[in-house]
């Protein structure tokens, strides 16, 4: 697969032990998240990401690009729509809207994957400039959402939506430290 090839050219064998590992490709233009093993894509879902676009300031509302990980798995055991605020269960479970609307609540929801920013500058610390562009500090995560409706549509406020049962799934295969690379 010569976008594998490429990707390990740019730096992912940097980050990942071997060529079997798992490791995940999400796709901003295709709204759609790949687990791959090694370069095998191993799973396929629909995401959401972010409404207003791809950026990496603090307060931007939008998806960071590039290298990052899994640095924390939240919601371990939990039922599916159980709510999360600052990434703690409120003992609250959401109703899960599958129309194509907006409830305008933007909950958290069954599972959190927090992510970690690898690349300094860009997705971790600060820019040239001097602004905040550190995804942990930004509280980007993977995490099932409310509106499994508008999945597959940009519609998030920086984070990474999945259907709760996809974000079950995905949780339950992959280990803190799996390399994430979030690409336009």
């Amino acid at each position: 697969m010569d976008f594998f090839k490429k990707l390990m050219k740019e730096g992912l064998k940097n980050y990942i032990e071997d060529e079997k590992s798992f490791w995940i490709l999400v796709s901003v233009k295709n709204q759609r998240l790949y687990l791959f093993k090694g370069e095998k894509v191993f799973k396929e879902y629909p995401v959401s990401t972010a409404e207003k676009g791809v950026g990496f300031e603090n307060g931007s509302f939008k998806t960071p690009l590039g290298f990052h990980k899994v640095c924390e798995k939240i919601g371990q055991g939990l039922s599916i729509g159980a709510v999360f605020k600052s990434r703690k269960f409120t003992g609250e479970i959401a109703e899960i809207e599958e129309r194509e609307v907006s409830t305008g609540k933007d909950l958290i929801t069954t599972r959190i994957l927090r992510l970690e920013g690898l690349e300094e500058g860009k997705n971790r610390g600060y820019d040239k400039n001097g602004n905040l562009v550190d995804t942990f500090e930004r509280y980007i995560y993977i995490h099932g959402t409310n509106e499994e409706g508008l999945i597959g549509k940009p519609v998030s406020h920086g984070c990474i939506r999945m259907r709760n049962k996809d974000i079950v799934e995905l949780f339950d295969l992959v280990d803190v430290g799996t390399i994430v690379y979030i690409k336009e």
